[in-house]
């Protein structure tokens, strides 16, 4: 006889699926810092649609805009739901998810019950034109980030997805290293090669912001791989090493310059400070390639307080590709 709720750390058998689970999640009465703001509840495991597939969460990637639902700034995840017709009173967070399927909608066909998955994070109305023409579904005006824009994330017993987006899992990696990158290594791919003219070439300098993180990381080996000149910008010594461990040329300590943010205006006494700290950052970029060449790509994503020296450091004909904004909004 199969229970209606599993304690964290219980299995039911596969296929069975209970009336409960545990569900870390966020309400729009207590938005603020993470730490606070996420909290355990017990609450219904989702109905599917035809479409639709029920994981079981065996483990679940942290990514930064986790930290943006449970503040609810810059967006207030649950009244961007209501665009799905997705409840309103709760979000649960997580866009990474490994686990296995335990229930599927009735028009499925990609994925059964038993499948050891992955999940990745683009969510989009099956029936888009955009999407049905062959287009690109990330820039359909119905995408969504599966876990940030949609109610039903991996931060939870069970997750609900689109069945497309169940991928599988490879035997070799463990289920948390096989959730850990699909979200953070999907949006440095298409950053660095989803807009041509402007993808890494063999030779071509690459400046990669916080490169020892989810995002930086991965960026730093797909250019590597690439046979490109990935520049990392990290906060230590030891992150830097770390970062050409990876393949990175060099690095540069951010925490050695002090101009970053928006420029003061052009005629303000603090402009010439701004300025000179910027060129001296780009000269750094210099002494790490041991030549005076300036990125081609520059992957930023901390925004605020990056953008104004990506621009500023970026060759001629270059492109900044910006995700993000982790240091803020203003730029």
């Amino acid at each position: 006889m199969g229970k209606d709720l599993y304690e964290l750390g219980e299995l039911p058998p596969i296929g069975e699926v209970p009336a409960q689970m545990h569900a870390q999640l966020v309400r729009p009465d207590r938005y603020g810092e993470p730490e606070k703001a996420i909290q355990d509840e017990v609450i219904d495991v989702p109905e599917l649609g035809p479409h639709d597939a029920l994981v079981l969460v065996m483990a679940a990637g942290v990514n930064f805009n986790n930290v943006w639902a449970a503040r609810g700034v810059p967006v207030d995840v649950t009244k961007t739901q209501a665009r799905w017709g997705e409840p309103t009173d709760f979000h649960i967070v997580g866009s990474d998810a490994s686990g296995v399927v335990y229930a599927v909608g009735d028009e499925v066909t990609n994925v059964r019950v038993g499948d050891r998955v992955v999940v990745h994070a683009g969510q989009w109305n099956l029936d888009d034109p955009w999407v049905a023409a062959g287009k690109d579904p990330g820039l359909a005006g119905s995408f969504r980030v599966w876990g940030y824009d949609t109610c039903w994330g991996s931060f939870a017993q069970f997750c609900k997805v689109q069945a497309h987006q169940c991928l599988p899992k490879a035997g070799f990696l463990t289920w948390e290293e096989a959730a850990a990158p699909t979200l953070t290594g999907a949006t440095a791919y298409r950053m660095l090669f989803g807009w041509p003219p402007h993808t890494v070439e063999p030779g071509d300098v690459v400046l990669v912001w916080g490169a020892s993180g989810g995002l930086g990381s991965l960026a730093v080996q797909l250019v590597a791989n690439a046979g490109g000149r990935a520049v990392a910008v990290v906060s230590s010594e030891e992150k830097g090493q770390y970062a050409t461990q990876l393949g990175a040329v060099g690095y540069i300590n951010r925490k050695d310059f002090s101009h970053w943010g928006v420029p003061p205006s052009w005629d303000s006494p603090d402009w010439k400070d701004w300025f000179g700290g910027a060129k001296a950052f780009g000269k750094a970029i210099w002494d790490v390639l041991g030549e005076k060449a300036s990125p081609r790509i520059v992957f930023d994503h901390p925004g605020q307080d990056t953008v104004p020296t990506s621009i500023f450091v970026a060759d001629r004909g270059a492109m900044v590709v910006i995700c993000a904004g982790t240091s803020g909004f203003d730029t």
